[in-house]
């Protein structure tokens, strides 16, 4: 499966919209990451656990996506975004979205 996020690819054609494709994922700070983003803080630095929280985030949301194209018959997706939002207080939404599409190499 092809995934970028421009509305081509080089080298391919587009042959057959499928439609939109999104997946999610809702994820909730732990409280050890809590204590140690609080921690850190202080002194300054990367957040490394809400950096892993948030790869393994995008990564689940991109499965998703990626399974909802296959179902409707897609090789590639196109136009890929990611966004976050609040859902509450120490909880947010990993989504991911973009067009299933059919491609075929250029001769």
């Amino acid at each position: 499966m092809i995934v970028v996020n421009t509305e081509t690819i080089v080298g391919y054609t587009i042959c057959e919209t499928k439609g939109l494709v999104q997946g999610n994922t809702i994820r909730a700070k732990h409280v050890g990451r809590d204590l140690a983003a609080g921690l850190k803080n202080l002194v300054g630095g990367e957040l490394v656990g809400y950096t892993e929280l948030l790869i393994e985030a995008r990564r689940q949301a991109t499965e998703r996506m990626l399974a909802q194209a296959e179902q409707l018959g897609a090789n590639a997706v196109v136009n890929v975004r990611f966004t976050t939002s609040a859902i509450t207080q120490g909880a947010a939404e990993l989504y991911a979205y973009g067009t299933a599409v059919v491609v075929e190499r250029e001769a």
